[in-house]
């Protein structure tokens, strides 16, 4: 049997940081790479996340960005809302049964 492969797991600050040694520290995505021991692909991931939005690109496990939790809880209303419709439907079906 193959062993199964550990991922890692970085913290924002870290995430953070390994971005700023790119973006303000005029290092190559290459060198912070190779000193910190993290595949270039994902130090560019972490770059591209900043650059597109600084304030929620590391949310966390769990945490939704703000429109995410939006469509999240449009969700629930819907389903909510779907739910009543269909139990006033059986309910209409109930009444308007005309007895003899």
């Amino acid at each position: 049997m193959e062993a199964r492969r550990k991922y890692r797991k970085y913290d924002e600050q870290f995430k953070r940081d390994a971005v700023a040694l790119v973006l303000e520290g005029g290092r190559s995505i290459a060198e912070v790479s190779r000193d910190l021991g993290i595949g270039p692909s994902i130090i560019q991931r972490w770059v591209t996340a900043v650059r597109t939005n600084p304030a929620g690109s590391f949310p966390g496990k769990g945490k939704l960005s703000p429109e995410a939790q939006e469509v999240e809880t449009l969700r629930r209303k819907l389903a909510v809302a779907e739910e009543e419709r269909d139990i006033l439907k059986k309910a209409l079906a109930v009444f308007s049964v005309r007895r003899p």
